[in-house]
This record gives C-alpha cells, sequence and structure tokens, in this order.
C-alpha cells in the first residue's frame, strides 16, 4: 500500500478515485506522566514524554486511515494530511487522504 503527500504516484496512473479516508486518534497521558511533564516545561527543554504521546498518535491515526483505504479497496493513498485540535491532557490527531486505486504507468 503506497502513501504520499502529492496528489499524483511518479510512473503510476490512478485508475479509480474511491474517496476520502481518514484515521483518528486521541491519546491520554497518565497522571504520573502529566506531572513529570509538566516539572520539565517548568525548566524548560525537550519534553519528551510529550513528544512520544504525539508520535504515537500520529503513526496511530496514520494506520487507522490505512486500513479504512484497504476496506474501500485502494491500494494507495494520495495527498495524505494530519491535523490535530487542541485537547485538555489528551492528543488528537487526525490523519486524512484521498484512496485510489493505481496502475503502473506500463500497465503493470
Amino acid at each position: 500500500m503506497l502513501a504520499t503527500t502529492t496528489f499524483e504516484l511518479p510512473a503510476c496512473r490512478v485508475l479509480k478515485c474511491l474517496g476520502m479516508v481518514r484515521g483518528l486518534t486521541v491519546r491520554t497521558r497518565s497522571l504520573p506522566m502529566t506531572i513529570l511533564g509538566s516539572l520539565r516545561t517548568l525548566f524548560g527543554g525537550r519534553a519528551g514524554i510529550f513528544a512520544e504521546l504525539c508520535e504515537s498518535a500520529r503513526e496511530e491515526s496514520f494506520q487507522r486511515m490505512m486500513d479504512h483505504a484497504r476496506q474501500m479497496g485502494a491500494n494507495a493513498v494520495i495527498g495524505v494530511r494530519y491535523d490535530t485540535g487542541p485537547m485538555v491532557g489528551a492528543a488528537e490527531v487526525l490523519c486524512y487522504g484521498t484512496a485510489v486505486v493505481v496502475e503502473s504507468a506500463d500497465g503493470r
């Protein structure tokens, strides 16, 4: 399964557009991790706990989007984008794109 932020794939031809696909996840932090992360923000520097939370939320939302595309019969997703929303004590991430069926430009 291919995924790209561009709206076309080099050396591929879009045969069918299946529509928008998306993957949404909301991840929360545990209370101890929230306290540790908050202390880190008081003193400055990289808040690795929060970065890991965001990265795992991005990965999960991407995988959910890809699963949605597979269920629709797609073999690629073009125009992939991420969107986030502020939530108190949580990370909300939406990954979306357009599910398509593609073939190699030489017909394979």
